[in-house]
């Protein structure tokens, strides 16, 4: 009788175990899912960006025409992308302010670099100016027309160079 209750123990823990994977294979079915369904862009009029990309757009590149739009929105975040007819490309976070900026074929407009950078770039790259850039949270990171990236933390000192 002893024997058969060891087995039977076995066996219920054989079948919490099962239990325990088969939840944790339907949760990371659920989770890749709803990842994939995560990733969704879709088209947007100019007056749908935040009011501060509009004012942004309205102040630095009011000549220029938008050619599209677009809300992106991953997991748990919301960005906004502008395409110019010229192939200038602007990234907005949610609250409106400008992530990324590049000017394929022309140079960032003035006032748009903080003026520790630009300083920075004009003193020690004569003739040179700068076409994209790009800020996050740890690092703001300028392109130069001689093809160099820059990098800076966010107090305006250059912590990396690369060609």
């Amino acid at each position: 009788m002893h024997r058969k209750t060891k087995e039977t123990v076995l066996i219920l823990k054989k079948v919490k175990n099962m239990k325990k994977i088969m939840i944790l294979a339907a949760a990371m079915l659920l989770l890749s899912v709803t990842s994939a369904r995560a990733d969704h862009d879709r088209p947007i009029q100019f007056n749908q960006l935040p009011a501060a990309a509009q004012e942004f757009i309205n102040t630095y590149f009011a000549n220029e025409k938008v050619s599209f739009a677009k809300e992106e929105r991953d997991f748990m975040e919301v960005r906004y992308e502008v395409m110019f007819t010229n192939s200038i490309k602007i990234e907005f976070y949610k609250d409106g302010k400008w992530k990324e900026i590049d000017c394929k074929y022309s140079v960032l407009p003035e006032g748009i670099v903080p003026e520790q950078i630009a300083t920075y770039v004009n003193s020690n790259f004569p003739g040179v100016k700068i076409h994209a850039i790009d800020r996050d949270r740890r690092d703001i990171e300028v392109e130069l027309t001689n093809g160099l990236e820059l990098t800076f933390d966010l107090y305006y000192n250059l912590i990396d160079m690369d060609d």
